[in-house]
């Protein structure tokens, strides 16, 4: 039989270097490799803060279209190729907080049958953060979400001030949980006379280690606020009282059980010196805000004669905004991770910090694949 002739290495894959070839196709698709940022929602509100990323960026806001049909269903187009790209989703959460997160699952598995590189969600208040532990008999509900942002096909997390920081472990892709912390420790540096003269408050036990953070940092003191009028999450039935007790219940001949006494909470009190001062409550969300309604009247009383309330995520529900307007806060400050505008127009007290120039070079420094550590210089377990 004749031998097949087999041609030089070269030869075989000189063809593809002809114009329009393989090789001249390659370096199309690496001059097109990029990223592109999107906004999985399409109210003006809620794309405010995409906006004002892009705009650090450099970059225009990726083409897509969201939307709800008449019957309710969420439906997203993507107008632009994405192919081998890095995708940027900006998600804020609006008070339609399920519809926001089917608007991100959506548009993340339309990324990626549309075979996108990497898929990076931006999610600057993680939605369901509250329910990250069992109660009674209901479900880890922020474990579930994590699940079902992986199966969409996000591939990597920009967050920041996670409610709990044990949230980073129900993921099984890295999530970058930053800090809001260093701007509104400007803010008071800045926008508050005589800060020196502050007190940093944390308005239950649970607060405290974040009020120390900031009380360190500014060289400030630091009060707490303890007593019967605060309700904390450790204090809620978490379901280890399941099953419940059953009269007659037949017991084990032998086993007696150190009976657990109740709680009872001491009188409200404020352990610090906050007399003639001016008292910053600090706290990572602010929602409904009876408790530092009632916090500030506290501290009125114990003689502070000014009161500012500081959080990173202000979803100010219901009747917050007027709720704050009657009471003895004098300044709310939060971050923009939430778009609150209606509720400024609705409460001049509110003030927003723009924390749009940290999310901008988290996603430069990951789509570039450099060090996020300088992003977090100085930042401890407690922050």
């Amino acid at each position: 039989m004749p031998r097949k002739l087999l041609l030089p290495y070269k030869s075989v894959f000189s063809r593809f270097r002809a114009p329009g070839g393989l090789h001249d196709s390659l370096a199309m698709n690496a001059a097109r490799s990029g990223y592109r940022v999107f906004s999985a929602n399409s109210t003006a509100a809620c794309t405010e803060l995409a906006k004002r990323i892009t705009e650090r960026l450099g970059a225009e806001l990726g083409k897509s279209v969201v939307y709800q049909e008449t019957n309710g269903e969420t439906r997203v187009e993507i107008k632009e190729s994405v192919r081998g790209q890095d995708i940027f989703i900006i998600q804020t959460i609006p008070r339609d907080v399920n519809t926001a997160v089917m608007e991100l699952l959506i548009m993340a598995y339309a990324l990626k049958t549309s075979c996108a590189r990497n898929i990076i969600g931006v999610i600057p208040y993680f939605p369901y953060s509250k329910q990250s532990k069992m109660r009674k008999r209901g479900s880890i509900v922020c474990k579930l979400l994590a699940s079902m942002l992986a199966k969409a096909g996000l591939t990597h997390i920009i967050t920041m001030d996670l409610h709990q920081k044990e949230i980073q472990g129900f993921f099984s892709f890295p999530v970058d949980n930053l800090r809001a912390s260093p701007f509104l420790l400007q803010y008071i540096q800045e926008e508050i006379p005589d800060y020196r003269n502050a007190v940093i408050v944390a308005k239950s036990p649970d607060a405290a280690k974040r009020a120390q953070s900031y009380a360190e940092r500014l060289r400030l003191g630091l009060a707490v606020i303890h007593g019967e009028a605060q309700c904390t999450e450790q204090d809620m039935d978490d379901g280890r009282h399941s099953p419940p007790m059953v009269k007659n219940a037949t017991v084990h001949p032998g086993l007696e059980l150190p009976l657990m006494m109740a709680k009872e909470k001491p009188p409200i009190t404020v352990v610090g010196d906050v007399g003639g001062r001016i008292a910053i409550i600090v706290d990572d969300i602010i929602d409904d805000v009876e408790s530092f309604v009632a916090a500030a009247e506290i501290l009125k009383e114990r003689g502070a004669y000014k009161i500012f309330v500081m959080a990173t995520h202000g979803l100010l529900s219901a009747d917050a905004p007027r709720l704050i307007e009657e009471s003895s806060i004098d300044e709310v400050v939060v971050t923009n991770t939430v778009p609150h505008e209606v509720q400024k127009l609705q409460c001049p007290k509110i003030k927003t910090v723009d924390i749009s120039l940290i999310l901008s070079e988290a996603i430069r420094r990951i789509h570039n694949g450099e060090s996020m550590a300088y992003l977090f210089r100085n930042i401890t377990v407690d922050d």
